[in-house]
């Protein structure tokens, strides 16, 4: 009989890692969970939950007492643009995430783990290439000379490098993805840590039919978003690959927040007004460069924003009639 194969997934009480946990038990993994919490809005489809604090090299040596053919390190701390650009949280931040990392390196070292997949973030390009929202450059070369708009960004960055030494100097198998702004179902919808689609889903749906929502800044800033679904088949699929170098996993789909939130509207068939106010914004400019991705892997993501935010506009209109 064919020994089922072990995954240990780190922030399995997230957004990403939740869904990561149901993907692998699809795809025939035994799977242990960590976070600090379980899933906020699903029972955890893991085998095995541990709740646990990964800054305590003690709580990572507890959870990998068992041999992983995949370790997933998804846990940071992180939110929307609220959270991260505000510059009230950049020491926890950066404290926190960077001793979840250096210490499940230091773990799969002692425990002799076969590979380890890191979530980066889009964050980490330089903001001098990301002024034209209309002309933004994202490729994975274009990294350095590094100068990341946030200390978030610079401790992706950071985190990157670090897992490039254990790679090269103790053999570590790694995997490195830079997260273009993932959205979908059972992601934070309110609280201040939600990103772009959740917030103006949010808004979108708790405003009459006729009244007016507020977006940051003038609506002109472009991004892409991906669906939550592309992410995790792009995860398995790098996984599965030998390349070992950073790789975007987003979606070369660019829109500015005001056509975002003109598209959630229409999903509402709602006719609102935007009101734009200060607020922490991040760069003019970001896309998913995905040239890399599709020569190494031979694939990139495919699923249209329309298609996301459809499905996500409809779950979180019912979180809000629920929770109301």
């Amino acid at each position: 009989m064919t020994r089922k194969k072990k995954s240990l997934v780190c922030g399995a009480g997230g957004f990403i890692g939740s869904h990561l946990v149901k993907k692998l038990k699809q795809d025939g993994f035994w799977v242990r969970g960590v976070d600090l919490k379980y899933p906020e809005f699903s029972k955890t489809a893991a085998d095995d939950f541990v709740t646990g604090d990964l800054r305590d090299l003690s709580t990572c040596l507890k959870i990998t007492d068992i041999d992983f053919d995949e370790i997933y390190q998804l846990a940071a701390d992180m939110g929307g643009a609220g959270f991260v650009f505000t510059g009230n949280h950049d020491a926890e931040i950066m404290h926190n995430s960077a001793m979840i990392n250096l210490n499940m390196l230091d773990t799969c070292i002692k425990m002799k783990a076969k590979k380890i997949f890191y979530s980066s973030s889009a964050c980490i390009y330089p903001e001098y290439n990301q002024l034209d929202p209309d002309n933004p450059k994202c490729s994975e070369n274009s990294a350095y000379p590094a100068a990341p708009d946030s200390e978030y960004g610079w401790e992706k960055l950071f985190s990157e490098r670090l897992y490039k030494t254990y790679h090269r100097n103790y053999g570590l198998q790694i995997r490195i993805a830079r997260f273009h702004n993932i959205f979908g179902e059972e992601g934070t919808w309110k609280g201040g840590r939600e990103k772009a689609p959740a917030a103006l889903c949010r808004k979108v749906a708790e405003s009459p039919d006729n009244g007016t929502i507020e977006v940051w800044g003038d609506g002109r800033q472009t991004r892409s978003f991906l669906y939550i679904d592309d992410c995790l088949e792009g995860i398995r699929k790098l996984m599965d690959s030998s390349y070992s170098e950073p790789v975007n996993i987003g979606s070369a789909e660019m829109v500015s927040i005001n056509r975002l939130a003109e598209m959630i509207m229409q999903k509402a068939d709602k006719n609102l007004k935007i009101k734009h106010i200060d607020g922490p914004l991040g760069v003019r400019g970001r896309n998913s460069d995905n040239t890399l991705i599709r020569n190494t892997l031979n694939w990139e993501p495919s699923i249209p924003l329309d298609y996301g935010l459809k499905k996500t506009y409809k779950w979180i209109e019912t979180q809000i009639k629920q929770w109301n």
